[in-house]
């Protein structure tokens, strides 16, 4: 190698990002030191940006074409560097790549339940999950208040900067909507239209632009989650007579299933109220006259009861005479 080979070989002459992923947001140009030539090429993709920072200021930036760089395509940095317009030495930025394409799919989350004011329940804890998508509006401010002297950042660093600002703004968001967690889940779409004008004031201060933002679930504490099953319970018996009967049902199998003395205990206290609440009277006792559709059918369940092992024999024979002496 000659001597003009050597030198030619210290300067950059050719400057571009082909970009082979899909997760890089900020990419340092690798000049490995070299100086880069007065009139060197700089080719700029679609959906890319070029920054020239000069002394850790922001100088030149260059959108998607094709430059020859010359005192005439770098306004600011001649002008920081006091060049003269006869200027034809080398010389030395950092140069970075941005990508401004639209990143999808980006997700956000509760890591633990977040307090919120509901109109119903007062206060109740929520956890919530979601998507949404960005893209890079201001490329030097993102270089300023997330790449540093980093060579390289992938759209994975930058949600990590955004979650906590989201879910921040998630509970207040909610409060100020009025919704109650029982109407939450289909009011996903408003929430998350009203969700992205306060978010995008978050991400304007990163050069960032929020183009989707979408709620796609919530979770609720398992004491809730109980409240609303018998809620639909109780809707689905019909009346609180209906709702009464059936909780006593199931407070049957329970004891059923725990067995022992205090299972047999909880047993025949359930079915005294069961019997109770079904208007089932103790021997002896007045028997009111009662429409035959309502005994038939608490014949069945009696039946229900006895083939489910809860009724011994004797209990269901007692039981039955009692309710076929009403006929």
């Amino acid at each position: 190698m000659g001597l003009f080979d050597f030198i030619r070989n210290e300067f950059v002459e050719v400057i571009d990002w082909v970009d082979n992923s899909t997760d890089t947001v900020i990419w340092k140009f690798p000049d490995n030191g070299n100086n880069i030539k007065y009139g060197a090429q700089l080719t700029v993709r679609e959906s890319q940006v070029a920054v020239f920072i000069n002394e850790g200021k922001l100088a030149d930036v260059y959108g998607p074409g094709r430059y020859e760089l010359t005192t005439q395509n770098m306004p600011i940095l001649t002008t920081l560097r006091s060049w003269k317009m006869g200027f034809e030495s080398p010389f030395k930025v950092d140069v970075y790549f941005v990508s401004t394409r639209q990143f999808t799919n980006l997700k956000w989350g509760t890591q633990n339940p977040i307090i919120i004011r509901d109109p119903e329940l007062k206060q109740v804890r929520v956890r919530a999950f979601g998507v949404f998508a960005l893209r890079v509006t201001d490329a030097g401010k993102l270089i300023r208040e997330l790449a540093g002297t980093t060579p390289v950042v992938r759209i994975g660093d930058v949600e990590d900067q955004l979650r906590s600002a989201i879910i921040t703004h998630f509970s207040d968001a909610v409060a100020e909507a009025g919704i109650s967690v029982f109407d939450m889940a289909r009011n996903y779409r408003e929430l998350g239209d009203n969700l992205l004008p306060l978010l995008q004031e978050h991400f304007t201060g990163y050069g960032l632009e929020l183009t989707r933002f979408y709620i796609e679930n919530t979770s609720l504490p398992p004491e809730v989650e109980a409240f609303l099953d018998k809620t639909t319970q109780m809707n689905m018996t019909g009346d609180m007579a209906r709702f009464q009967q059936f909780q006593a049902g199931m407070a049957l199998e329970e004891a059923a299933e725990n067995g022992g003395g205090a299972g047999q205990a909880i047993l025949m206290g359930g079915l005294g109220n069961f019997m109770q609440s079904a208007n089932v009277p103790t021997p002896g006792a007045a028997v009111p006259k009662e429409d035959k559709t309502q005994i038939m059918e608490l014949l069945k369940q009696l039946g229900e009861l006895k083939t489910a092992g809860i009724l011994t024999e004797e209990e269901f024979a007692a039981k039955k005479a009692d309710l076929l002496a009403r006929l």
